[in-house]
């Protein structure tokens, strides 16, 4: 493939889409494709990891007050940077709203580059509340030339909401980065060490505490758990990661103030580790005895994915895009979305049954390795292919209406 590539992200912090946009990256540019990453920023930092292709980011501007404001200072700003590098570009891959809506802005305004081929990956869709935010996910979603998505439920909801027809290429995930051979045992105990949970159950999940997460719902079925087994017995969930471009502050707020009235202690009963070291999360994978996350709103879950590579018995809820690759009792233990008590019901299993465990949790690297970035990146390079040289084109044959509220 000739295409010179740019695959764009509105962020350097390891949030999900971020994580896609460099491993596709770099497994474009291990099969040959000329591939740069564009980012928003600071670029003095730069990424949250080495990334392997090149990388440009640009500045971020101030943050503003509202979510409003802040996405459209953003899109301004990303629309300026990507004015000089477009004309270097015969594709620009979004990978989110901010960076496709800059990305056409750019088209529109007939600068160089204006003739680059814009193609979008919708990970999932927002819930929105403002008109002018709705518009704007709107647009990034109708305006490029190809979107893609990461799951056949997304591909159904974007034909369904928007008349957008999608190709949906799944996550992938580096089976060896978290394969238990890899990773260093004693480095592993020295993180429940760093805990103090000794041998109370340990259940990890990423993503820190936002509503989508189904956050609120997790620790009322940790605090359900523990009156039932006592403090001495009670699990230990540690939440890893809280980057975020939207300020989820008043929702994480509520719910560290519930724990009082929960029975729950910030420090013994839940610890906000935060961004750990790239290299380090891993070690907390093989830390941990149980992973959880039963998110309300997803586009695919990859750190699930992530999970299961390292051989981790899973918990979830039972969100459709999930049931894609997860089934039930197989290699997933799935609860009723935003219920505590089915949530807790799966834990209090995954506590008390040492076979369950070891069943899922063998279940977990064979389930991962259907998904490879290889694989994901030679789908991409098809679809790059087909757009450029005109065999495959989105066709808008059914009106775009705002989804029902």
């Amino acid at each position: 493939m000739s295409d010179r590539v740019a695959i764009t992200t509105y962020s350097t912090k390891p949030r999900g889409g971020v994580v896609h946009t460099l491993e596709l990256a770099e497994s474009l540019s291990a099969l040959g494709v000329d591939t740069t990453v564009v980012a928003m920023g600071d670029p003095d930092q730069g990424f949250f990891r080495r990334v392997d292709v090149p990388v440009v980011v640009i500045p971020a501007p101030p943050r503003q007050d509202t979510l409003e404001e802040r996405v459209f200072a953003w899109i301004g700003a990303m629309q300026q940077g990507l004015a000089d590098l477009m004309p270097g570009f015969t594709v620009v891959h979004a990978q989110d709203c901010i960076s496709a809506r800059a990305a056409n802005a750019v088209r529109k305004a007939g600068s160089p580059g204006a003739d680059v081929t814009l193609v979008r990956t919708v990970h999932h869709v927002d819930d929105f509340t403002t008109q002018a935010l709705i518009d704007c996910q709107a647009a990034a979603i109708t305006e490029p030339d190809h979107v893609v998505v990461v799951s056949e439920m997304w591909r159904r909801q974007l034909w369904a909401d928007y008349g957008v027809e999608a190709t949906m290429i799944t996550n992938g995930v580096r089976h060896e980065r978290f394969a238990a051979a890899n990773v260093d045992p004693t480095a592993a105990a020295a993180c429940r060490d760093r805990l103090g949970v000794a041998d109370r159950h340990l259940f990890l999940t990423v993503g820190g505490i936002e509503p989508r997460k189904g956050s609120k719902h997790l620790i009322e079925a940790l605090a359900a758990v523990k009156a039932g087994k006592g403090p001495s017995a009670s699990p230990v969930l540690a939440v890893v990661g809280g980057h975020s471009f939207q300020d989820y502050t008043p929702y994480r707020e509520a719910v560290l103030a519930s724990f009082g009235s929960l029975g729950l202690e910030l420090g013994t009963d839940v610890v906000m580790l935060g961004t750990v070291p790239d290299d380090e999360l891993p070690t907390w994978f093989h830390a941990a005895d149980s992973f959880v996350f039963p998110s309300l709103n997803e586009g695919w879950g990859l750190v699930i994915l992530e999970a299961q590579a390292a051989g981790l018995p899973v918990l979830v809820s039972d969100i459709e895009v999930f049931g894609e690759f997860l089934e039930d009792g197989t290699n997933a233990l799935m609860t009723a979305a935003g219920d505590a008590g089915s949530i807790a019901a799966a834990m209090r299993r995954l506590i008390d049954d040492a076979g369950l465990r070891r069943r899922l949790g063998s279940a977990g690297p064979a389930s991962a390795a259907r998904f490879s970035w290889e694989a994901t990146a030679r789908s991409h390079i098809e679809l790059y292919s087909a757009i450029t040289d005109g065999s495959i084109h989105a066709p808008s044959s059914a009106p775009y209406r705002q989804p029902a509220s």
